[in-house]
């Protein structure tokens, strides 16, 4: 069967997109507001119509997540920046094949996102509450599957509690889109093997934007 070079494209970018808001809240303790919202709702939303639904519908949503995917792609660097992003992109799909291999903890996790959606009634997705209990599941669901994911970046920035929780909120999101990942037929050989087929579909979506 052909793979859907489309939707392997978007969700191998919404894994991007979480490795790029990681290493930013990681260094500045900040991040691309807008992309952040993207991701966490993608988390939210467990039945959405496509791919492009995963991530609200719009293309123009994933632009960190495709322009990070094409330095990912094509990095040659082993260390700094480039590394970083490289290094939480392929974490994330190790712990998502884990995840996979565990009904149990998949079942955790579908009941843990039901409760966020009641959540979503009185809190808004950016909330403190709704991003600490995003946060919540990713060290008592996910955390525990190992290895855990090493987060480099400012000491001071990553003491803070409302950081971090950020981050591990954010890398649920990454896990989410390793899901679909996998669900759209992406695997790990495709990044040794098809760069130039992943590429040039993440230039034909960017241009999009």
């Amino acid at each position: 069967m052909a793979k859907n070079y489309y939707d392997i494209t978007l969700a191998l970018a919404g894994i991007c997109q979480s490795a790029r808001l990681v290493q930013q809240l990681a260094h500045q303790g900040h991040c691309d507001t807008d992309a952040l919202h993207t991701m966490l709702n993608s988390v939210i939303d467990l039945n959405p119509a496509s791919a492009l639904g995963v991530y609200g519908g719009r293309e123009a949503n994933l632009r960190t997540g495709l322009e990070t995917l094409l330095g990912v792609l094509n990095a040659s660097q082993r260390q700094g920046a480039g590394a970083e992003l490289t290094r939480y992109t392929l974490s994330l799909m190790v712990l998502e094949r884990k995840l996979s291999a565990r009904k149990e903890a998949l079942d955790t996790l579908g009941q843990r996102i039901a409760g966020l959606q009641r959540q979503l009634d009185h809190f808004d997705l950016e909330s403190d509450t709704l991003i600490n209990a995003m946060a919540g599941i990713y060290v008592d669901v996910i955390s525990p599957l190992g290895p855990r994911i090493q987060v480099t970046g400012s000491p001071t920035v990553l003491q803070s509690p409302q950081v971090q929780a950020k981050v591990r909120a954010t890398l649920l999101a990454g896990i989410r889109s390793a899901v679909l990942w996998h669900q759209s037929g992406g695997g790990r050989l495709q990044l040794m093997f098809s760069r130039g087929r992943l590429t040039t579909q993440a230039k034909q979506i960017l241009a999009h934007c």
